[in-house]
C-alpha cells in the first residue's frame, strides 16, 4: 500500500460546526485569539480560558465526523493513511481513522500546567478552577497555545518525508511551523492542495482542487482510487 499522508485544518472541521477563528477578524468565539489562545493568555486569566475551553468540549461533544472525515476513514482500506492534524477535536478519531498525530493537542484531554508530559483522559468533561493534575498543579487544556513549541512537529516531518502522496484539506497554511510540512515532501510525490482560496505553493507536482474540504475530498479519492492503487 502506498502511503498517504493528510494535513488537515480548521476548514476540514468547520464543515461539521467547529467555529474557527481565521474568518473572523483574528476573534474566536468574539474573544480576541491572543486572550484565549497563548500562554500569555493563561497567565493573564486562567480561569477565562479554563471556561472557554470546556465551552469548545461541550460543543465537541455535540457535534459529528463529517463526510470529509469519513472519506479519509475509508481510503485507509487502499492506503496506509497518516493524518496530521492541526485541530484539537477528536472527529477524526470518531470517523474511523487510526493513524492520527494531533500537532496542537487535544481537547478531549487535560495536562499538568507544571509538566506537559503529563496528560490525563478527561473526554467531555469541564476542567475547574483547582482541579489538580497528579503533581498537584492546576490541570490545564492539553492544548499547543501561541508561544509554546509544538512537540509533534518532529513525528510530523518524519511522516511527511515517509509520504507518496500528499493531501492539505482545510488549511490557509498560515500558521506555522505546520504550514511549513510541506516542505518536507519529496519533490517527487503528488501533492493535492484542497482549500477554496489555496495558498501559494511551490511544488513540482502540485495539484490544487479549489473547494472546501468535503467537496475536495470527494473529488479527489475517486482520482487516487483510478490512479494511485
Amino acid at each position: 500500500m502506498k502511503n498517504i499522508v493528510v494535513l488537515t485544518g480548521a476548514g476540514m472541521s468547520a464543515q461539521s460546526g467547529i467555529s474557527t477563528f481565521r474568518d473572523s477578524g483574528g476573534l474566536w468565539e468574539n474573544y480576541p485569539v491572543q486572550q484565549v489562545a497563548s500562554i500569555e493568555g493563561w497567565h493573564s486569566n486562567p480561569e477565562l480560558m479554563l471556561a472557554f475551553y470546556n465551552q469548545r468540549r461541550t460543543a465537541l461533544k455535540e457535534a459529528k465526523p463529517n463526510k470529509g472525515h469519513m472519506i479519509l476513514a475509508a481510503l485507509e482500506q487502499h492506503f496506509h493513511v497518516r493524518i496530521i492534524t492541526q485541530n484539537i477535536d477528536d472527529l477524526h478519531e470518531r470517523a474511523g481513522s487510526t493513524h492520527i498525530l494531533h500537532l496542537h493537542g487535544e481537547l478531549t484531554k487535560a495536562q499538568s500546567s507544571e509538566d506537559p508530559d503529563l496528560i490525563t483522559h478527561i473526554g467531555y468533561d469541564p476542567i475547574a478552577w483547582g482541579d489538580k493534575a497528579a503533581d498537584g498543579s492546576q490541570l490545564r487544556p492539553h492544548v499547543v497555545w501561541f508561544g509554546e513549541p509544538v512537540p509533534n512537529m518532529t513525528k510530523a516531518i518524519q511522516w511527511t518525508q515517509e509520504a507518496d502522496i500528499m493531501i492539505v484539506a482545510g488549511t490557509s497554511l498560515a500558521v506555522y511551523p505546520a504550514a511549513g510540512l510541506v516542505d518536507f515532501a519529496q519533490d517527487s510525490i503528488p501533492l493535492f492542495l484542497i482549500d477554496p482560496k489555496p495558498a501559494p505553493v511551490r511544488k513540482k507536482n502540485l495539484y490544487v482542487i479549489e473547494e472546501k474540504a468535503v467537496e475536495g475530498l470527494e473529488k479527489l479519492t475517486k482520482t487516487l482510487i483510478e490512479n494511485y492503487i
